[in-house]
């Protein structure tokens, strides 16, 4: 296993004109990097211990394809992430945190060791994930998920990165989102007034129909 430590500085933004925000990517020349499924499971201990004190135990499995030269080619692997609490800056807009992710050869065999250990599936949520590269705006990382509650785009990277792309893609910092994917779908279940589990394409949609 290879893993990294680094610090996590990042936003969000709701996306209601896919097609738009493509012409804006391609006007400033982004490059397709690669695009992804994500099956995440998230872990917790009793009682919710870890999401009560701001952690996150995460393992994520991605199938895909990687653009070179503008040929796909298959891409799969699994990713387990660990996230300490967010960094609470008074008047900040970005979501800051610590975080450390690592390659997983058998994450099958990992799920069952934490499951020996005490840690338990508490919520799973899947998505397609789009990467691109902007070459005149690095280092900031773009990628634009497709979720069960609608397309968001997420822009990673150092502060004055993230409000340089957020801008020329049309956006302002009164825009941004920092709350996790749980958070959003917990808020749109309360709204759509639908079960909040899983965040899964079929169950979300299937829920919606039985309203």
């Amino acid at each position: 296993m290879a893993g990294r430590a680094a610090n996590e500085i990042e936003i969000k933004l709701r996306i209601d004109d896919v097609a738009a925000l493509k012409r804006k990517l391609n006007a400033l020349g982004a490059r397709l990097l690669h695009r992804v499924h994500e099956s995440n499971t998230v872990f917790d201990i009793a009682r919710h211990r870890l999401r009560k004190t701001g952690q996150l135990l995460r393992l994520r499995i991605e199938s895909g394809a990687g653009f070179r030269d503008g040929s796909p080619r298959s891409t799969s692997r699994a990713v387990l992430t660990y996230k300490h609490p967010v960094r609470r800056h008074p008047g900040t807009r970005y979501k800051i945190r610590k975080e450390v992710e690592l390659s997983v050869g058998d994450p099958a065999a990992l799920g069952q060791i934490f499951m020996s250990l005490g840690l338990q599936p508490s919520f799973r949520y899947e998505k397609y994930r789009t990467t691109y590269g902007l070459p005149n705006l690095q280092p900031v990382l773009v990628e634009l998920d497709e979720t069960p509650i609608g397309v968001f785009l997420e822009l990673e990277g150092a502060p004055r990165s993230i409000d340089r792309a957020s801008r020329l893609l049309g956006f302002t910092p009164d825009d941004y989102l920092v709350s996790s994917y749980a958070t959003l779908y917990f808020q749109f279940c309360r709204r759509h007034r639908i079960p909040a589990t899983d965040m899964l394409f079929a169950r979300v949609k299937s829920a919606k129909k039985s309203r």
